[in-house]
């Protein structure tokens, strides 16, 4: 294991730099101690999962306050800073999931809630199926799952139904065969104008969103690894997720154009216990349009009533009651939320 420490500032607490072996290439961490203290020692970490065009800098909005757990940040490796020695030939999901264990178990963590947005919801989902007994909960934002997987497979056929998926994943492809020089276009066009224009479909308000935090995300493109991503998700086979026995949360942003109303519903019908929230006002950055809903909707599900509950779950059946939650005080966000049974089809109900 090779490692360098060095200490950054979020404006809340600081986080401690790392960069770790794993059998896919190195992987540079960052380490937030949470109020506990005793790092590791302690037991459970928060650990977050970025998606295929974003890195750690992804859940900044959701580092301010004092976490009660270590709060575990990783460039997955192929994105971020752990682009060099990325072995992007022998990625899958399986293989990414081992890497982010082996990350863990080198920092010496035995269990955790895991946190992912987009394409890191869907590896979140393939851990805590792999990984039951060491997974406390699990959290999707805009989990980039079933239509997302089916587009992958036969994208000029699902162009209508995602269209900017289709089209993100037909550039990604055309730049990755351009190698390094198309990383750097797409940099090069993310200090311009015109990358607003082009992410404005995955945010509910676009010019809410700063030119910075745009400007970011171009940084974080990687058109080789987004590809690698892509052909994983096309063929998984999601009967896997049948085996998860944590408390799962399933957000969305209501104007989500990656993450369909159809997947949540689906994820429903194959998960044992999971609690389905579409956020008002949303795109498919809800971790950056909406940080204090995202934030209070896990604080709740680490609650110990929510684990209790998943430790109750039949793990035989998954069974349980289609029960919708009342909504948060008067003055608080609203949010549509049903904690929904493994046996249970309903529709996705509408948010007002």
């Amino acid at each position: 294991m090779s490692v360098q420490q060095e200490t950054a500032s979020t404006g809340a607490a600081a986080l401690r730099r790392q960069i770790l072996s794993t059998r896919l290439g190195p992987a540079t961490v960052r380490i937030q101690q949470g109020t506990g203290g005793g790092g590791a020692a302690s037991g459970t970490a928060d650990v977050y999962l970025h998606g295929a065009a974003g890195s750690w800098t992804t859940f900044r909005s959701l580092l301010s306050g004092a976490p009660a757990h270590d709060r575990v940040l990783i460039d997955l490796p192929g994105w971020g800073e752990s682009t060099q020695g990325a072995r992007l030939e022998d990625f899958s999901i399986e293989a990414m999931a081992r890497a982010v264990i082996e990350i863990l178990d080198s920092l010496g963590y035995p269990r955790w809630n895991l946190v992912g947005h987009s394409m890191g919801g869907f590896l979140a989902m393939h851990i805590a199926a792999g990984w039951p007994e060491r997974t406390a909960s699990v959290a999707t934002i805009s989990a980039t799952t079933f239509g997302v997987s089916g587009a992958s497979r036969e994208p000029l056929r699902s162009l209508c139904r995602f269209p900017a998926f289709v089209g993100m994943l037909l550039v990604m492809r055309s730049l990755a065969v351009l190698g390094p020089a198309g990383s750097a276009l797409v940099r090069a066009v993310g200090a311009t104008p015109v990358m607003g224009l082009l992410m404005s479909p995955f945010f509910a308000d676009p010019a809410a969103v700063s030119g910075r935090l745009i400007r970011g995300l171009g940084d974080d493109a990687r058109p080789a690894s987004f590809s690698a991503a892509a052909r994983a998700a096309a063929h998984y086979d999601f009967g896997h997720w049948r085996g998860i026995r944590c408390p799962v949360l399933a957000t969305r942003g209501e104007n989500d154009v990656f993450t369909p109303p159809s997947d949540l519903v689906r994820l429903a019908a194959i998960v044992p216990h999971v609690r389905l929230v579409t956020i008002p006002r949303c795109g498919h950055f809800a971790n950056i349009e909406r940080p204090e809903q995202v934030q209070q909707l896990l604080n709740d599900l680490r609650s110990p009533e929510t684990s209790a509950a998943g430790k109750q779950a039949d793990p035989e059946t998954g069974s349980r009651s289609f029960t919708p939650i009342s909504p948060r005080p008067q003055g608080g966000p609203v949010f549509g939320s049903w904690t929904l049974s493994r046996t249970t089809t309903p529709r996705h109900p509408r948010i007002k």
